[in-house]
């Protein structure tokens, strides 16, 4: 009996391979992702062994490491007489301050096997006191071919001339790259020592004999293949892609979860379409554990056909992107074939739809042999759930209330400089799962209140409306299980997005202080000459504001004759005016308000706050060399000033202490927008400077961009990672609703009987697989901002919880709108069945 039952079960699963494939969509889809992403950590690894080498691959030895003292300009010349080799070249960078800005100038040949650099305008350099420069280095500094000026480098301390000779394309641009030969280089900075050596060997020559005689030549210096070399640069940049997608591991496997609770739902719904069939063979005398055996068999070659298929949709792709790029001009490495992991995957897939089986297979088995006297082969779900999974969700519910708690009483105190947020992430992770748990177990219980407040606009719609409520509500376990995959999503989305808003505002108030405008121009410690602030004050066009301002460093606070804190020398203190300067509303504070500001009131930092034991209100003396001041504390910031200063003072109180009125540094932002605006701006500037030896232009906003950059690519990249639990929320929606149809077919030919057109049909199957995303995105978003919150909180970065509602009201749009769009082919599946058809069907 055992083996009919199961060849029985197994037969007729192969035979209708279309529901196959539908029941196991969801492992299919994980199957796929989790083979891609084996496959793409494959081709991102390759690509960047391949292409992301800084050494040349002609580069035969290199001489010099980071653990030992450098190679000598000596060592340089006894390698280059050393028989059998053909060229040597001394890597080294020094940072150059011109009166204009700052340069790093690098060695390299310019020509040869061993250059790293192209020509573009112009010719190399081949003297000292030569350089060639990148595009946007041209751009920023106003520098041209033919153009020279002066600055000082390495050991050199009194300015020499530098002359642009060329423009070079690199592969990085930075704004302020410069090259020349590194006898140039050594010659022109001084310079004693270089970071190493690369040597190309002369053709015909044995590379083992020369390394021989480059060792003799160098005692005590590691020398190493450029095979070496470059396997070290490749498996270093390839580590810091394996720490990436130990990450992407983990959001994966959420995703496998989630993918298992949507089979999990989708076996339920099968067999529950089977039951009467289910309990003939009861009655013929299959006995329980033979039913379980087969349904879960059937499930081991669902996950078995699943996994197949997904690992070599997978494989397809991965080998097809990577030609198709190259083809396009990009240089992308194809990965390998990857069995191991291939045969692990659908292993995987099989375990997983098993595991995933044994409930709903359990459930099914338990059927009457009377149910075989149904006129229907459907029975009725089940509505609520046993004493034990109540228990069990309570517990676990109580559990995650516990951790949460334990997560908020570890939670960093103000000031706190030893804060370890270790133990709190722990169990903020731990709260999170058994929150996550809880609602898989206590899930139908909550379907029906949640639906009664998001279904209440519906049901005011007519009967359509109320016959979708009806509909979720009528199957609160299946709606549970898919909309519990959905909260899943939408919670980690929401977390990514509230968190991530909440990361920007912390990186602007960051930037505000460190980089309050796009280009500050300063003294290097003594004044700028009045004729600068004037011609960019005038520079209307080019520069949206000029705020100069002063800058004293040895301001100290005194109460009475007793000097405050335990700084020496003093404290950095400007007269910058805040309400200038955009970046401002960015600020924030731990003590006072900025719009107490003015004469007689000093703005603290936090750091001298605390050196001084000061709160905002307290009244202090501000004393340097020329006079002291009476001032009141008006505000203290959460971290450093602006421009690192730590008091802030009105301009009346500088006046007051005797400073001179000569301004030391200006901040201004470009008026145009963009890299031509900004670009703009520098010429501006750098026309206001003119030859004032000691004034440096640095571009702020270079900074920001990077900043703002780096975390618009983290919260992308999270946002992408999570998005993968939705696409499997989303799989299971489509695949629910398309079972249920099936389910449904004679409920629909009744509808239809008594008058409910096809697109009214299709309506409210629709509307109803579009509440599984209603229902999932609000118990997502409840659990998503306490959790986001915690989350901000527990890394100990002082960044305001922020609800970006804009941005959230979207997430919920396009998961309702998902959900909705996944249920359309079946809705218009079940449209175009003829009602007498529908009738007469026993499913």
């Amino acid at each position: 009996m055992r083996a009919t039952v199961l060849r029985t079960q197994t037969t007729a699963a192969a035979r209708r391979p279309g529901r196959l494939i539908l029941t196991g969509l969801a492992i299919l889809v994980a199957s796929f992702v989790v083979f891609g992403t084996v496959l793409v950590q494959q081709i991102t690894e390759r690509t960047v062994r391949d292409n992301l080498s800084g050494t040349p691959a002609v580069t035969d030895l290199v001489i010099g490491s980071v653990d030992v003292p450098p190679p000598t300009v000596t060592d340089v010349r006894q390698v280059r007489a050393v028989p059998g080799v053909a060229e040597a070249v001394a890597r080294v960078s020094t940072g150059v301050s011109i009166g204009e800005g700052y340069l790093n100038l690098q060695s390299d040949p310019g020509t040869g096997a061993l250059t790293t650099v192209r020509v573009i305008e112009g010719s190399y350099p081949d003297q000292p006191g030569e350089i060639a420069i990148t595009p946007r280095t041209a751009e920023r500094l106003g520098l041209s071919v033919g153009t020279t000026t002066s600055g000082t480098g390495g050991e050199l301390t009194t300015p020499a001339p530098l002359t642009v000779t060329g423009v070079v394309e690199s592969s990085a641009d930075a704004g302020y790259d410069a090259y020349a030969p590194d006898s140039a280089v050594i010659a022109w900075a001084r310079l004693t020592t270089v970071e190493r050596v690369d040597v190309r060997v002369a053709p015909g020559a044995s590379t083992d004999a020369v390394r021989q005689r480059v060792t003799a030549a160098v005692a005590g210096q590691p020398i190493r293949s450029g095979a070496e070399v470059r396997e070290a640069e490749a498996q270093a940049a390839a580590e810091q892609v394996g720490r990436l997608f130990i990450l992407v591991g983990m959001f994966v496997s959420i995703a496998v979860v989630a993918a298992a609770l949507v089979v999990t739902s989708t076996f339920r719904i099968v067999f529950a379409q089977r039951m009467r069939q289910l309990a003939l063979l009861r009655a013929v005398g299959a006995s329980r554990a033979t039913l379980v055996g087969a349904l879960t068999a059937e499930g081991a070659l669902t996950g078995l056909v699943a996994g197949v298929v997904g690992v070599a949709s997978a494989l397809t792709l991965g080998y097809a992107l990577p030609a198709i790029l190259r083809a396009t001009g990009h240089a992308v490495s194809s990965p390998g074939l990857p069995l191991a992991a291939a045969v692990t995957v659908v292993i995987g897939a099989v375990v997983i739809t098993v595991l995933a089986v044994l409930a709903p297979a359990l459930s099914a088995a338990r059927v009457s042999p009377l149910e075989a006297l149904r006129a229907a082969s459907v029975t009725a779900g089940r509505r609520g759930i046993g004493v034990l999974r109540l228990v069990f969700g309570l517990l676990l519910a109580g559990g995650a209330v516990l951790a949460a708690v334990g997560t908020i009483s570890q939670l960093p105190k103000p000031e706190q400089s030893d804060y370890d947020p270790s133990m709190p992430l722990l169990l903020l992770v731990g709260s999170g799962a058994l929150a996550f748990f809880a609602l898989v177990a206590l899930g139908p219980l909550l379907v029906r209140p949640v639906l009664a407040v998001v279904g209440w606009p519906l049901r005011q719609l007519g009967p359509l409306g109320r016959m979708s409520v009806g509909g979720i509500g009528g199957t609160p376990r299946r709606a549970a299980a898919v909309s519990v995959v959905v909260a899943l999503g939408v919670t980690l989305i929401s977390g990514v997005v509230i968190g991530g808003a909440s990361l920007q505002i912390l990186a602007d108030r960051e930037m505000a202080l460190s980089a309050p405008s796009d280009f500050e121009v300063t003294s290097n410690g003594g004044t700028l000459p009045p004729a600068i602030v004037n011609r960019a004050e005038a520079a209307h066009g080019a520069l949206a504001r000029v705020v100069p301002y002063r800058m004293v460093g040895d301001a100290t606070l005194l109460r009475g004759a007793d000097k405050l804190g335990d700084v020496e020398a003093g404290y950095p203190t400007s007269d910058l005016d805040l309400a200038a300067l955009p970046s401002t509303g960015d600020l924030d504070v731990a003590q006072g308000t900025l719009t107490d500001r003015g004469p007689g009131r000093i703005v603290l930092n936090s750091w001298v706050a605390r050196d001084a034991g000061l709160r905002a209100g307290d009244t202090v003396t501000l004393a340097v060399a020329t006079g002291t001041v009476e001032v009141r504390v008006a505000a203290v910031l959460p971290g450093d000033g602006p421009l690192h200063a730590g008091i802030l003072v009105d301009p009346a109180d500088l006046d007051r202490l005797g400073v001179p009125a000569a301004y030391t540094g200006l901040l201004a932002d470009a008026a145009g927008a963009g890299e031509d605006g900004r670009t703009a701006g520098v010429r501006a500037l750098r026309q206001a400077i003119g030859g004032s030896d000691g004034v440096g232009l640095a571009v702020l906003a270079d900074e920001r961009d990077r900043n703002d950059a780096l975390v618009r690519t983290l919260v992308w990249i999270a946002v992408g990672l999570v998005s993968l639990t939705v696409l499997i929320a989303v799989v299971g929606v489509g695949s629910t609703t398309a079972l249920s149809v099936v389910e449904r077919v004679r409920e629909s030919g009744l509808l239809r009987a008594i008058g409910l057109s096809r697109t009214g049909l299709r309506t409210m199957l629709t509307v109803e697989s579009g509440l599984y995303g209603v229902i999932g995105a609000t118990i997502g978003l409840v659990l998503g901002i306490p959790y986001a919150w915690l989350a901000v909180q527990t890394l100990g970065i002082e960044a305001p919880l922020t609800a970006p509602l804009l941005p959230l009201a979207g997430l919920f749009v396009v998961l309702v709108g998902l959900t909705a769009l996944a249920g359309v082919l079946p809705a218009r599946r079940a449209s175009r069945v003829s009602p007498v058809v529908a009738l007469g069907a026993d499913n």
